[in-house]
């Protein structure tokens, strides 16, 4: 991925995710983008976008997805590794959407926050 090119890490069900890539499109770029519940990003890629948004694994899960109360999440302390690989195999608790150019990214929610890497 160049600097300038932009990659949405996208839930075509959400309407954050779909107000934050008509935002990015209304912009005149056209960004790579990745529907990340049927394509997981690999544990290189989410350990880079967390790096990205300064944020640890737990900070970017969706704590009130069923599967995070399933799992008991809030009561284990994992490691960073065990977490993200519990992102990995559920996709689902990933928070959405995920904006990333170059050596920054942004959560879209709200999905204004995309604005400062347009």
């Amino acid at each position: 991925m160049s600097d300038s090119s932009i990659t949405i890490y996208h839930n075509p069900r959400c309407s954050k995710s779909r107000q934050t890539l008509e935002l990015i499109r209304a912009s005149g770029a056209e960004p790579t983008v990745v529907e990340y519940l049927k394509t997981p990003p690999s544990n290189s890629e989410l350990d880079g976008i967390l790096k990205k948004l300064n944020l640890e694994p737990l900070d970017l899960m969706r704590s009130q997805e069923a599967i995070f109360r399933e799992l008991d999440l809030s009561s284990k302390d994992l490691s960073r590794d065990d977490a993200m690989a519990v992102m990995i195999e559920n996709p689902v608790l990933i928070e959405r959407p995920i904006v990333v150019k170059g050596s920054k990214a942004v959560i879209g929610r709200p999905p204004g926050n995309v604005q400062e890497l347009l």
